[in-house]
């Protein structure tokens, strides 16, 4: 092996660590839950995307039975070879139906859907319009296709109307944003979006990642609480968040665009099929939250009991409304071991700096479940409470 690349490793390694910012790995030994064990001690947990809580449940175990027994463990090949199941266009058509759009097309990951959409649709002929705070694997996908590449600062429509009247002699032009941004809760406004993509002859595109099974009346999503379903153009989402917790994930756009992805779109043509236990499952899921609206109440009665709890103690949160809550720190050393204090006292919520966020933003980002109980939320909150004091967080 060439010995000079893992000695150039070691300093770059010491770096991270000296930052304060190197990310360790904790070990879960039980399954997914509101406690999870690490190194044989329980803890709350409160970092899961799991916002129904959902994954890991008996009752999830008890139908994944079902679909293995039905359909096997795997398919072993891609989709056009031999390797598409009638369960995976059942799932296509019930994502179509529930986000609000004509078809859909099955993913091994939101990553993988998002760089499939941009490398199968956009050249040096067309311009993506990107807000800054944009998940990575939008930038990744973006960057990876040949398409002139614009960012507009955070939620600023007003920048955004700029692109798109600077980019106006380019053959297509994309609006490219999460529905829901992952480190600040924040709720792109689509219905402004929207407007503009309309006035400027633009294409409209959302990861969902955050918000399907979380956000709107029925919990299709950010186009459903915004009030534009059937309005945006590409819509990415993942079942391996809300809606069970596992993996897999869409594009869900127009028939002509579906199809037309079937045949072009490089990390579905040449990835091996959605999972045979995870299609199943997110079918049955989807059904599922329709007919348990009492989930997405759970979830959100949560978000604001803890939401009031942290605010009231004196800690600083966005201000979007979403089981994502950040609280603010600052400094990245200090995040880091407050987090890890956090963890001694038997809460698991993660802290995040640069360079997952700007730097100078540091927080820890607890995320709130439906399967929390009352009890949890405000235990998590005293913890907060009094580790904000020895930190010197709280006055």
């Amino acid at each position: 092996m060439y010995k000079a690349f893992h000695e150039n490793l070691t300093p770059l390694l010491q770096e991270i660590k000296d930052a304060g910012v190197f990310k360790r790995e904790h070990v879960i030994e039980s399954k997914q839950g509101r406690m999870v064990t690490v190194g044989g001690k329980e803890y709350l947990n409160f970092c899961a995307n799991n916002y129904l809580g959902l994954a890991g449940t008996d009752l999830l175990k008890t139908e994944s039975e079902k679909v293995l027994e039905k359909w096997g463990y795997g398919l072993a090949s891609v989709r056009f070879i031999c390797g598409t199941q009638s369960i995976h266009k059942e799932l296509e058509a019930k994502v179509a139906a529930f986000v609000g759009t004509e078809d859909a097309i099955l993913y091994s990951s939101c990553f993988m859907a998002n760089v499939g959409l941009m490398q199968t649709f956009f050249t040096d002929e067309d311009a993506i319009i990107s807000d800054a705070l944009n998940h990575a694997s939008i930038i990744d996908a973006i960057r990876l296709c040949k398409a002139e590449r614009h960012v507009y600062e955070h939620l600023n429509v007003q920048d955004l109307e700029e692109k798109l009247i600077a980019t106006k002699d380019k053959r297509y032009r994309l609006i490219a944003t999460d529905g829901v941004f992952s480190m600040d809760g924040h709720i792109a406004p689509l219905k402004e979006i929207v407007a503009l993509a309309k006035k400027y002859d633009a294409l409209v595109f959302v990861d969902d990642a955050h918000a399907v099974g979380v956000m709107g009346k029925t919990g299709a999503g950010t186009a459903e609480a915004c009030g534009v379903s059937g309005e945006i153009d590409f819509i990415t989402g993942t079942f391996g968040k809300a809606l069970g917790g596992a993996g897999g994930a869409y594009i869900a756009t127009s028939s002509k665009a579906t199809e037309y992805l079937r045949q072009k779109s490089r990390s579905y043509l040449f990835s091996n099929s959605l999972d045979t236990v995870i299609t199943g499952m997110s079918i049955f899921i989807i059904d599922h939250l329709k007919a348990h609206p009492e989930l997405l109440e759970k979830l959100w009665s949560n978000t604001r009991r803890f939401r009031k709890g942290i605010i009231d103690t004196g800690f600083i949160l966005s201000d979007a409304m979403h089981p994502i809550t950040p609280i603010m720190i600052g400094d990245e050393q200090k995040t880091t071991k407050m987090a890890q204090a956090l963890f001694e006292r038997g809460i698991y919520a993660v802290g995040f700096s640069y360079p997952v966020v700007p730097k100078g933003t540091a927080r820890i980002r607890v995320q709130i479940s439906a399967s929390h109980t009352d009890e949890d939320i405000d235990h998590a909150i005293s913890v907060f409470a009094e580790l904000g004091k020895e930190f010197g967080v709280l006055g």
